[in-house]
């Protein structure tokens, strides 16, 4: 193993920041078009009808996924450590 194989962890690096990431912030984007869909249909323009529901179904998301997370991030990290004395050889 050597400096070839560096390409293969910022590949999987990018990955898992691109599922922990997707994993918080879709059901956000859903229930934030569902809103603004509900809002255009009836005209209604609060802000707070519109921020409200995200950030609870954000903290929801965080909780839920919290645990596959956090073992996503320490198993890549993990990973990196275990691997850095055939990086340096």
């Amino acid at each position: 193993m050597g400096v070839e194989h560096i390409g293969d962890f910022l590949r999987e690096g990018i990955f898992v920041v691109i599922s922990v990431v997707a994993a918080v912030l879709v059901p956000g984007l859903m229930v934030g078009l569902i809103v603004a869909t509900f809002q255009a249909a009836t005209q209604i323009n609060e802000q707070t009808l519109s921020f409200l529901p995200r950030l609870v179904v954000t903290l929801i998301c965080i909780m839920w996924f919290g645990p596959w997370i956090v073992g996503k991030v320490v198993g890549y990290s993990k990973s990196i450590y275990m691997n850095i004395p055939y990086l340096i050889s």
